[in-house]
């Protein structure tokens, strides 16, 4: 088999792996409805949704609360939420000055009230910045949830709300991840617009 012709095979397997995880998506449907009464209740009462990742996950935090302070679809007001990976002063000097296993739990510590959502999104379940970061929230008495994958990891016995991708490929857990946060994006921009 020629290198073009693995190539293409590469794709074509890469696509049946994601539509087969993608065919147990329905499972999580009552999960998700919850999410989103949960990120129902948090804007109505004033709090803000708070988002948090490592690598490609901090791609999709930050993508995801820019969704929802500018829009999805629908015509509405900017909604609170905010991503604690986008500012570069805090997460370096944080690193440097103390540890990078303490720095979404320190913003965690100086940005959040009780009436939050906090969501952070690990692959493997097992992110230190994030398992501490969730605790702290819960500390606080924000609402935390926890985007994960594989078994679930130790951020499965703290966040309140762990959806759970049950697959071992990262780039397919990520992938679902968005799929739930665009549609929590839509959802939300429904309901908002709905309201107005």
């Amino acid at each position: 088999m020629s290198n073009i012709d693995s190539v293409a095979s590469s794709y074509l397997e890469s696509l049946t792996r994601h539509q087969v995880l993608f065919e147990t998506m329905e499972t999580y449907h009552p999960q998700v409805m919850q999410l989103l009464e949960v990120c129902h209740s948090t804007l109505q009462a004033g709090g803000k949704v708070v988002w948090f990742g490592n690598g490609g996950s901090a791609a999709d935090a930050q993508h995801l609360a820019a969704e929802f302070v500018v829009r999805y679809k629908l015509e509405r007001g900017p909604l609170a939420s905010m991503a604690l990976t986008t500012d570069t002063s805090i997460l370096t000097a944080h690193s440097n000055d103390y540890h990078f296993d303490t720095v979404f739990e320190r913003q965690v510590l100086a940005l959040c009230k009780p009436e939050d959502l906090v969501i952070g999104l690990t692959t493997s379940g097992t992110s230190a910045n994030i398992n501490l970061a969730l605790a702290a929230a819960n500390e606080i008495g924000a609402y935390t949830v926890a985007f994960t994958g594989r078994d679930g990891g130790k951020v499965k016995d703290i966040a309140k709300l762990s959806i759970i991708i049950k697959d071992d490929e990262t780039a397919r857990i990520q992938e679902a991840h968005m799929f739930i946060g665009h549609w929590l994006c839509e959802a939300i921009d429904m309901v908002v617009a709905g309201q107005s």
